[in-house]
């Protein structure tokens, strides 16, 4: 692709008319004056492969990669980065003159919005309890580890599932993986507790992940919904005087970090999170 020529980005999953990726990105690329647009592509279960084979004869600049297509990518990929490689899912494609290079920039997102209520420093210090154990509890637990964060436990229901995720883990992190009875009781240890569950999101305002009721005052409780702004769980926490965030960050700060891969730039973060909350038509907690 010429210099000269506009460069074209985008995002590929299914659904994919909901994402706010194209808005929040194309509106970045306007401030900074760049010849670049920012596209949703439907791709279907089974269209992966040509999908890749497409943005490779396009010469299509990068991609972001949604759900459910996160790990399937990566075997079409020339390349894939060590913590990406290692939490096994791909979200963001570089196409750097041909070779396609995958990675991870969710649990790195997830990591810069925290940084508003903790730095790195205190972070890896912290006992750090994840709620879940999903592609998003996996993508975190792992770019923690991979950062230095020494104690991280997880809670499922499934334990199962928790321990694969502590063993897959090439870092050095000391891990347990409890379960919700036995972590209730022991929730006062920990002062940075995540959720990484669907719990309390949007129609289901009601429900909330874990009992809060030997949650220490100060503690950082983070949830990565932000539909509704402020889960069950946050507000809970708050009147228990937790310190408290949802996933808006989360999802900001990933794309301003796959931005930055893409331009060798990072972009104003407040102008995008301003954008994304107009569009959800709220304000943030």
């Amino acid at each position: 692709m010429g210099e000269d020529m506009e460069k074209i980005y985008g995002v590929i999953g299914d659904p994919i008319s909901h994402s706010m990726s194209p808005a929040m990105l194309n509106d970045i690329f306007d401030y900074y004056k760049l010849e670049a647009r920012y596209h949703a592509f439907h791709v279907k279960p089974g269209q992966v492969k040509a999908a890749i084979e497409g943005i490779r004869a396009l010469g299509v600049s990068g991609i972001n990669v949604t759900i459910p297509h996160k790990v399937e990518v990566i075997e079409y990929l020339d390349e894939v980065e060590e913590v990406a490689a290692n939490i096994g899912a791909v979200n963001t494609i570089v196409n750097q003159n041909g070779k396609l290079v995958g990675y991870n920039t969710d649990g790195n997102g997830f990591i810069r919005s925290l940084n508003r209520v903790i730095s790195n420093e205190e972070l890896r210090g912290a006992n750090v309890l994840i709620v879940g154990a999903g592609g998003a509890a996996r993508g975190i637990f792992i770019s923690l580890a991979a950062m230095g964060v020494k104690k991280i436990d997880i809670v499922n229901r499934t334990i199962e599932r928790a321990k694969a995720i502590i063993e897959d883990c090439k870092f050095e992190v000391e891990s347990q993986a409890i379960n919700f009875e036995e972590v209730t009781r022991h929730l006062g240890k920990y002062q940075v507790i995540i959720n990484t569950t669907s719990v309390g999101m949007h129609p289901n305002v009601d429900d909330i992940p874990l009992s809060l009721d030997y949650l220490a005052p100060k503690t950082i409780v983070s949830d990565i919904i932000y539909n509704p702004f402020e889960t069950k769980l946050l507000l809970e926490a708050k009147k228990r005087g937790a310190i408290t965030q949802n996933g808006l960050g989360m999802f900001v700060y990933q794309g301003a970090l796959a931005f930055e891969k893409w331009t060798g730039r990072f972009p104003d973060t407040d102008r995008m999170e301003r954008l994304v909350t107009k569009l959800l038509g709220g304000k943030t907690c």
